[in-house]
């Protein structure tokens, strides 16, 4: 074998070349990523590191003042799909790169054909979906139920780099929507389909003719089976947007969340509904996370205010408690939307801080919409429907509690508590409980009752508590 077509091996999950297979990444420590590869012919000659390097050549433009470069062409077009140009920072930007993955069947592909359909119809240009995942016919069907027909959006099925090149040159579209990165071959270039070699191969070609032709692309990737993007961490650098489309299949809500954006913030969240005729934009998601008001209170419940990205989304907490285990087993601990790390530390803070016997009874805990809380700001909410569920008393429905809650039994602050309070004010809660020094403003409607243990929690939330008839 020729120098020339020498066999390396290069991880799946971050690029690391090594000249023989190991069982785990020696950089980013992941198993069984090591996947065989074509090495980079060595440098020969006496000239060492100056004998690689290229030879200097007039460049096709001048280097201008950053003052007299216009920004124009760097303007986002927004699509007319609110949520998703929330996320986007504005829209598209010609010229631009997005990288969206998501779990098989969360609706990526249903979002970006309404992507497309929008960006047509508003007069930018052409769009052409180019997809390996289906067949034309199915992307058809789909169009025909979401009503996205478009005159100005074209669809191709293929999986040849070459060939899609060739309907982009044909096409001359101003929006292309590769579906997806991991199904595109580039002939030309070692490795198998979806590989390291392959996938930087297709979308280091794709964004050079993104930028030539200052043609907005979107990049759909796979996902891990952790929930990271498939592929080498190459290629997130390549893009200049990266977010994540998640959500469970079961529950009609779907977040598009922000990786990174070199157009605008990288930490908003959009929210979306699944429905029969496709994805629509939730502007004001508030209401799927806090279940139908009920004839009489109900114990166990409490309403929280979590941060998704910018945005403040009260979400209710709902608690279960079970009898007593008997000696030496061992107690049912259950969540859904909720961190179980967490709920075990909030059982033992009760008990040993807050005098109540929890540890050894069965606990269910959820929320409500299928939105999935894990930051701390949660735990005041759910130490209060926890002592609501083990006292059989109801919490006002008109009651919020924000914080976190330290294995000393302290309440501690969280960030962005006066974005959460003035949430809470705007959707009629007259009552908050929230860390104490955590307040910076004063809200009108809405009484703020600070608190420094959850002792002090407990006869707060105690005063507003109905009890059931």
């Amino acid at each position: 074998m020729s120098k020339s077509q020498r066999i390396a091996y290069a991880c799946g999950a971050c690029g690391l070349r090594v000249p023989k297979w190991v069982g785990q990444c020696p950089d980013c420590g992941e198993w069984g990523s090591m996947e065989e590869s074509a090495a980079p012919p060595r440098q020969t000659g006496g000239g060492g590191i100056a004998s690689a390097l290229p030879a200097a050549r007039r460049p096709a433009k001048p280097a201008m003042r950053i003052g007299t470069v216009s920004a124009a062409q760097a303007a986002s077009l927004p699509t007319g799909i609110g949520e998703f140009d929330r996320v986007m920072g504005g829209g598209l930007v010609p010229g631009g790169v997005t990288l969206i993955s998501g779990e098989p069947g969360v609706g990526k592909s249903t979002l970006l054909l309404e992507v497309a359909h929008r960006f047509g119809e508003a007069g930018y240009g052409k769009a052409l979906v180019a997809t390996g995942e289906e067949s034309a016919s199915q992307v058809r069907r789909r169009a025909d139920r979401t009503g996205c027909l478009s005159e100005e959006l074209y669809l191709a099925a293929e999986t040849d780099l070459g060939a899609v090149l060739g309907h982009v040159e044909d096409v001359k579209p101003s929006l292309l929507i590769l579906d997806s990165v991991q199904t595109v071959i580039a002939p030309d270039t070692d490795g198998v389909p979806g590989g390291v070699t392959q996938v930087k191969a297709v979308a280091s070609a794709i964004t050079a003719e993104a930028k030539s032709r200052n043609m907005a692309v979107i990049l759909v990737g796979h996902v891990t089976k952790d929930g990271g993007i498939a592929g080498p961490r190459a290629l997130e650098h390549l893009v200049d947007t990266v977010v994540h489309f998640e959500g469970d299949r079961h529950s009609m809500l779907r977040l598009l969340r922000g990786v990174k954006n070199r157009f605008g913030p990288a930490d908003e969240v959009g929210c979306f509904e699944m429905t029969e005729d496709g994805i629509v934009s939730l502007a004001d998601p508030s209401g799927l996370f806090l279940d139908d008001a009920p004839t009489e209170p109900t114990p166990g419940t409490c309403v929280t205010v979590t941060m998704e990205g910018r945005r403040a989304v009260p979400v209710e907490v709902q608690a279960l408690l079970g009898k007593s285990v008997k000696d030496g087993a061992i107690p049912r601990h259950t969540v859904s939307g909720l961190d179980q790390a967490r709920l075990n530390m909030v059982l033992a803070v009760l008990t040993r801080r807050g005098g109540m016997r929890l540890l050894d009874r069965e606990v269910y805990a959820t929320t409500i919409g299928g939105i999935r809380v894990r930051e701390p700001a949660s735990d005041l909410a759910l130490a209060l429907a926890l002592v609501s569920a083990d006292q059989e008393i109801a919490v006002s429905a008109d009651l919020v509690a924000i914080g976190e809650v330290s294995l000393t039994g302290q309440v501690r602050r969280t960030v962005n508590a006066d974005r959460r309070i003035g949430e809470a004010a705007r959707l009629g809660f007259k009552t908050a409980i929230v860390p104490k020094g955590s307040v910076a403003e004063r809200h009108r409607g809405i009484e703020v009752v600070e608190v420094e243990t959850i002792i002090d929690a407990k006869q707060a939330a105690a005063r507003t508590w109905a009890r059931r008839g």
